[in-house]
């Protein structure tokens, strides 16, 4: 159950998922409580998170700013909540960025998560849906799955708590 699943959908999209041993609405929260997402994002080791805003409404803005502690080299990700159906699916239009937001790099991105509890147990789905083969391609080479599945693996210990 702890492990994440990602599959090719088609040359511009991508699904990720991940099941989580807790009822929905602690799932959900961990998701969308500001406080509780800048506790799980920065979860690769020797790296902080020196921004991290979330306006979680339908037109609410975001921004997650990740830092390389050792090297100063930073990523982000800013996006907008387009569509939000409580314990169920959140969309998003989302850019993720190397150095400052709009420097050149910016991959966009629609994602779609959703939301399904079974027996206890919560799934979670992503779609990343990009507009190109070659922007789906760099996102992938950023290492995204993993570092994903490190933020759960940061969740299943929030979950515990």
């Amino acid at each position: 159950m702890k492990s994440t699943a990602a599959d090719s959908l088609s040359n511009t999209q991508i699904e990720v998922v991940r099941s989580f041993a807790a009822p929905l609405e602690s799932v959900w929260n961990v998701f969308t409580q500001p406080e509780l997402v800048s506790r799980w994002m920065p979860s690769p080791p020797g790296w902080s998170m020196p921004v991290s805003e979330m306006d979680f409404r339908v037109g609410g803005m975001y921004e997650n700013r990740f830092r390389d502690d050792q090297t100063g080299q930073e990523f982000g990700l800013v996006g907008q909540f387009r569509e939000i159906e409580p314990m169920s699916r959140i969309v998003q239009h989302e850019r993720h960025y190397v150095g400052n937001p709009g420097a050149g790099s910016d991959i966009p991105s629609v994602i779609t998560i959703t939301f399904e509890e079974t027996n206890g147990v919560t799934t979670v789905s992503t779609l990343l849906d990009y507009p190109t083969p070659q922007a789906r391609e760099a996102a992938v080479a950023t290492g995204m799955t993993e570092l994903m599945e490190m933020g759960y693996g940061v969740i299943d210990e929030l979950l515990e708590c």
